[in-house]
């Protein structure tokens, strides 16, 4: 399933994984976040509620252009930078493009919606 994330006149597009986690997001989709910048790694978003964690495992190792869910924290996490293995990250897809545009300095808005 392919998402389309929209900051200003950029334009990213995403593929979500099959994954009961995935699915829960794309059904609260479309949505208008608010991301900040999470340890000059990712940039992260509360959800409007907690997504399913079935069947996901117990954590992940992101590479940069991941979207992920931290299970612990109910948020969004993008990834712009590598980052060690984390309990309770669940990876929702991937960016399909370069990650540039979220190293921007301080918070981005961004309407997440299914690419038609």
């Amino acid at each position: 399933m392919k998402i389309r994330l929209t900051a200003g006149a950029k334009v990213l597009t995403a593929t979500l994984l099959d994954n009961a986690t995935a699915r829960d997001f794309a059904a609260l989709l479309p949505l208008t976040l608010a991301l900040t910048d999470y340890a000059s790694t990712e940039k992260v978003s509360d959800l409007p509620k907690r997504l399913s964690t079935k069947g996901a495992p117990s954590g992940s190792t992101p590479s940069a252009g991941d979207i992920a869910y931290y299970a612990p924290w109910g948020n969004l996490a993008i990834f712009y930078k590598d980052f060690s293995h984390s309990s309770g990250l669940i990876k929702l897809g991937r960016l399909d493009g370069d990650v540039e545009a979220l190293r921007a300095a301080g918070p981005i808005e961004v309407k997440v919606e299914l690419a038609k």
